[in-house]
């Protein structure tokens, strides 16, 4: 079965995890796995405007988005889950591949996608990470 169950959620958009994560949950209970609960900070993109921001800030950021991922992980999941929480940099569907190679996940879960995409099969991002994926990727409408 699946030991590690990669689940990547936007803390700004529940749409992102209620469904998803009972989804995941099911299949760590159903494994005794491991659920490593992910989020993604966009990055600055183009240098010339990371320069605008104060010197630290990004650092400033990832520990703001991790403090609140430990909070959303303490509130949404059971305390006898084994989760470990991760904050990524980058482009969402790029850093949710590489850390799924880096924890040897097998089996990614995402949702299909924000509301406001529902004419779309799947979100930009989801339909990248079912393509790009070397391990099982369930998508929870």
């Amino acid at each position: 079965m699946f030991k590690d169950i990669l689940l990547a959620v936007d803390l700004n958009d529940e749409s992102s995890w209620n469904k998803a994560l009972p989804v995941a949950l099911d299949f760590v209970n159903a494994s005794g796995g491991t659920l490593h609960v992910m989020t993604v900070v966009p990055n600055f993109g183009m240098s010339i405007v990371g320069q605008f921001f104060p010197k630290g800030y990004e650092k400033e950021v990832g520990e703001k988005v991790l403090v609140a991922l430990k909070e959303f992980v303490k509130t949404n999941v059971p305390d006898d889950i084994k989760t470990q929480r991760i904050v990524g940099e980058g482009t969402v569907y790029e850093v949710i591949l590489n850390m799924a190679e880096k924890i040897n996940a097998d089996m990614i879960v995402v949702s299909s996608g924000r509301d406001d995409l529902k004419d779309f099969l799947l979100g930009p991002n989801a339909a990248r990470i079912v393509r790009h994926a070397n391990c099982s990727v369930t998508v929870v409408r």
